[in-house]
């Protein structure tokens, strides 16, 4: 395979504003919060590369992703010409990466655009996993809106056909038994609820879920992260699944959840594992321990990390159980993309209307507004 001289990486902030504020526990957000990255050949070749820093998901913010990048780009452009060079100077750098997993995963990104670009393969071909094809079905997702507009979304969902639902709890009980009395009558609705660590003690989440009186598939982080023991009774008490986010950052982690795998799903974000390769690593990972996976996304997404999420999801459909995201201009006022990813009726997401996703690299060309 050929190698790429790459010349520049760039970095800056992406600030797109939202349609609709999205609220939960921990945030609120009206526009995108998100560090974009540029990877440029000395042959003109251009590659690109999105992040979502989180303080309260990986501890990093969008300013210090951006000093990561400067921090990095002259020993990335000395040392990395091909995919195996690349793995070479990620192996040699655990730490790092661990601590910047979102910085990390937009220069990544932006390389591998780029590299696989130069060799004239899709992402997928370039990587040796199966091509991106089919249909992905992709769950509604409700934050901490009001009553009347939190209704109101929810029926705009069902009126398109979605049948699998995350709620976000806001930690007030009448509040958040109201939000779900709306999906409660309806018939064949999957509800999951996603807590953002609202809850000190497993007791105490326990009472407040119980009281719901609604039946959950899962739990996604109810307590404060990488309470193992704590989360696991949960799962026993409720009998329910228990989504691990912040409580899951990297493959290491599994010794955690090998004594009882069925109580356990990952919410595995692109952004949030520290890039592409990782996340295809801890998917192999999770099916060798029978572990589950819901494929997860940030919050104001570009299309970019959407690729990127077909990539680790049409690798993994054997253990995919619910899938977020692809939100696109139902969410964004524009996406810096063409084409832009997004579902459509039915939450799905219909890879025959792109043809491009099987081109080199992501298969996205890039807008000037950034």
């Amino acid at each position: 395979m050929s190698k790429v001289t790459i010349r520049r990486i760039h970095a800056q902030p992406l600030h797109i504003p939202f349609r609709v504020a999205f609220r939960h526990a921990s945030a609120e957000r009206s526009e995108t919060s998100s560090l974009w990255v540029e990877a440029a050949s000395d042959n003109n070749l251009h590659g690109h590369g999105e992040s979502c820093p989180r303080p309260c998901v990986t501890n990093e913010t969008l300013e210090a992703a951006r000093t990561f990048v400067s921090a990095h780009e002259a020993s990335l452009c000395e040392s990395v010409a091909d995919l195996s060079s690349l793995e070479v100077w990620m192996a040699d750098r655990p730490a790092v990466i661990d601590a910047n997993p979102a910085a990390w995963c937009a220069v990544e990104l932006a390389i591998l655009d780029l590299l696989s670009r130069a060799a004239g393969q899709s992402i997928e071909a370039f990587l040796s996993r199966p091509s991106v094809h089919g249909r992905f079905q992709y769950s509604a997702v409700l934050g901490d809106a009001g009553q009347t507009a939190f209704r109101a979304m929810a029926e705009q969902f069902r009126g398109l056909g979605f049948s699998d639902f995350k709620v976000k709890l806001s930690g007030d009980l009448d509040r958040d038994r109201e939000k779900l009395s709306v999906l409660r009558d309806w018939t064949g609705v999957g509800i999951r609820v996603d807590a953002n660590n609202l809850w000190t003690q497993a007791d105490e989440a326990i009472r407040f879920l119980r009281a719901l009186g609604s039946p959950l598939f899962a739990v996604e982080e109810p307590i404060a992260a990488n309470q193992y023991a704590e989360l696991s009774r949960i799962a026993a008490e409720l009998d329910c699944k228990i989504v691990l986010d912040e409580s899951f950052l990297r493959v290491s982690q599994f010794d955690r959840l090998l004594q009882a795998p069925d109580r356990w799903l990952i919410n595995l974000r692109v952004s949030k594992m520290g890039g592409l390769l990782r996340s295809l690593r801890i998917a192999d990972a999770a099916r060798a321990a029978n572990v589950g996976l819901v494929i997860g996304a940030q919050v104001g997404e570009t299309s970019v990390l959407t690729r990127a999420a077909l990539t680790v999801a049409q690798a993994s459909l054997d253990i995919v159980v619910a899938q977020e995201g692809a939100f696109g201009t139902h969410l964004l006022e524009h996406d810096v993309c063409e084409p832009v990813l997004m579902f459509g009726e039915g939450g799905i997401l219909d890879t025959s209307r792109y043809r491009s996703l099987n081109q080199p690299g992501f298969g996205l060309s890039v807008s000037k507004r950034i």
